[in-house]
C-alpha cells in the first residue's frame, strides 16, 4: 500500500522516481570516472619524468575519496542528498579540467590537486546507493540499493573504451593527447550535476527526514558533531559497527589483490588483451550480479549474504594465491569471485548501515563508512607493493585472506545482533 505523508506525495512513487534518477546518475557518472583512468599513471609519469610517481595520482584521487565522503555527508545532512551529490560531481569536474591543465602546462602539483578533486566524483557515486534507500522498505531496501549499484557496470564498462576517443579530442582541442579523457570527463560530470539537479525533486532525504519528524542536520544543538554521532551509533548499534568494518575489510581485501593481478600475469608473460580481460571479469563479477546480491540480501537476511561474501572473498583469495603467474583459470576464476565476494559484502553491509541508524545519523554513519573504505583501500594499496615485491604474490593473496575471514567474523556478529 502506498504510503503519503502532509504534504500527500505518494513515497512509492518518489522511491522508483528517485531509483530511477539514480541508475542514470550513477552510469554517466561512472563514464566520468574512469575515462580517465586508464591514462592516469601515463600522464603522472609523463609529467613527473619517473616510473615511482606513476601511481601517484590514483593515490590522491583515493585520498581525495576518503575527504570528499565525510564532508559530502556533512552537507548532506543538511540540505539533503541533491545539493551533497551535484555538488561532488561539479568538484570532480573540476578536477577533471585541472587534469587537463596539468598536462597543458607540465605540473605535477596541478595534477595532484586535481586528481583529489577528482576523488568527490567516487565519492558520490558510492554516496548514491545510499540515496536509493532512503524513502526504501525494508522489505525492498537492499534491491534499491543494488541496483542503482548496478547501474556502475556501464560506467565502468564504457569509460575506459573511450580512451581512444579522448585521444582525437585532445587532438583537435590542442591538448596533450593523454588529457583528451579528462576533457570528456569533465563535460560528462558537468551532465550528470544537472540531471540529479533537474529531476532529484522531492529530495529523498529531506522527504524520508519529514516522514519521520526530524529536522533537517538534525536541529542546531547537533551541528559539527558528525564524528561524534558515528561513535555513537557504533557504539550503540553493534550490528552497525560490525558492518563498516566488514565493508571496509572486503574493500581493501579486493583492492589489494586487484591492483597486483595484472604484475603476477605479466610476470608468467600474460598478453596486455588477456590481463585486461581478466581485469574486466573481475569489474563483471563486482557489479553485474548486484541486483541479484541484492534480492538475495531482502529475501534471506543482511547477515547470511554478507556472510557469503566473506566466505566468496576466501574462496576466490585461495584460487588466486594457488594460481601460477601468467594466465590460468585459477586467476580468471579468482578474479571473478572476488568481485563477487565484493559486491556481496558490500550490498549487505551497505543495506545494515541503511536499515539500523537512526535517520538523525544517517548520512554521518554512511559518509564515516565510506571515508573508511576509502582509507583501508589506500593503505592496501600502498602495502601490496611493498608485500608482492618482498615475498610474493601468494603471501598478498594470504594477507588478504585475513581481511576477508573478519568479513566473515562480521557477519556473525551482525547475525547475533540483528
Amino acid at each position: 500500500m502506498s504510503t503519503r505523508i502532509g504534504t500527500d506525495l505518494d513515497l512509492e512513487q518518489v522511491q522508483r522516481h528517485t531509483v530511477r534518477t539514480l541508475v542514470v546518475s550513477q552510469a554517466v557518472g561512472a563514464v566520468g570516472v574512469t575515462i580517465g583512468v586508464a591514462t592516469a599513471s601515463l600522464l603522472a609519469r609523463d609529467i613527473s619524468g619517473s616510473e615511482t610517481m606513476a601511481g601517484l595520482a590514483q593515490t590522491f584521487q583515493v585520498l581525495g575519496t576518503a575527504a570528499a565522503a565525510y564532508g559530502l555527508a556533512r552537507v548532506m545532512r543538511r540540505r539533503g542528498r541533491r545539493v551533497g551529490l551535484v555538488l561532488g560531481y561539479l568538484i570532480g569536474a573540476t578536477g577533471a579540467v585541472l587534469a587537463v591543465v596539468a598536462g597543458v602546462v607540465d605540473s605535477m602539483l596541478v595534477l595532484l590537486t586535481g586528481a583529489v578533486m577528482l576523488g568527490a566524483t567516487t565519492a558520490v557515486n558510492s554516496g548514491s546507493r545510499y540515496a536509493a534507500t532512503d524513502l526504501a522498505t525494508e522489505e525492498h531496501r537492499a534491491r534499491a540499493l543494488s541496483v542503482v549499484v548496478w547501474a556502475t557496470t556501464i560506467g565502468a564498462v564504457a569509460g575506459p573504451n573511450l580512451t581512444g576517443v579522448g585521444g582525437d579530442v585532445a587532438g583537435s582541442l590542442g591538448i596533450p593527447e593523454l588529457t583528451g579523457g579528462f576533457a570528456i570527463g569533465s563535460v560528462v560530470l558537468v551532465l550528470a550535476a544537472a540531471w540529479v539537479w533537474v529531476r532529484l525533486r522531492p529530495d529523498p532525504l529531506l522527504l524520508a527526514q519529514e516522514s519521520a519528524g526530524v529536522t533537517p542536520g538534525g536541529g542546531p544543538e547537533l551541528r559539527g558533531r558528525s564524528w561524534g554521532r558515528f561513535v555513537a551509533v557504533v557504539r550503540d548499534v553493534p550490528a552497525v559497527g560490525a558492518a563498516v568494518v566488514a565493508m571496509a575489510c572486503a574493500h581493501a581485501a579486493m583492492v589489494t589483490v586487484m591492483i597486483m593481478t595484472p604484475l603476477h600475469m605479466e610476470h608468467g608473460g600474460a598478453h596486455l588483451e588477456v590481463i585486461g580481460f581478466v581485469i574486466s571479469v573481475h569489474v563483471l563479477g563486482m557489479f553485474a550480479f548486484s541486483p541479484v546480491v541484492g534480492w538475495a540480501a531482502d529475501r534471506f537476511g543482511r547477515s547470511a549474504v554478507l556472510t557469503s561474501g566473506g566466505a566468496v572473498l576466501l574462496v576466490s583469495l585461495g584460487l588466486c594465491g594457488l594460481s601460477p603467474e601468467g594466465s590460468s583459470w585459477q586467476i580468471f576464476t579468482g578474479l571473478f569471485l572476488l568481485g563477487l565476494g565484493w559486491s556481496c559484502a558490500t550490498v549487505a553491509a551497505s543495506t545494515v548501515i541503511a536499515d539500523r541508524t537512526p535517520i538523525e545519523a544517517r548520512t554521518d554513519v554512511q559518509g564515516t563508512s565510506d571515508m573508511a573504505m576509502a582509507l583501508t583501500a589506500a593503505g592496501g594499496g600502498a602495502l601490496a607493493g611493498v608485500i608482492v615485491g618482498a615475498l610474493g604474490y601468494p603471501v598478498l593473496a594470504a594477507f588478504a585472506a585475513l581481511l576477508a575471514g573478519t568479513v566473515v567474523v562480521a557477519g556473525r556478529v551482525t547475525h547475533r545482533h540483528s
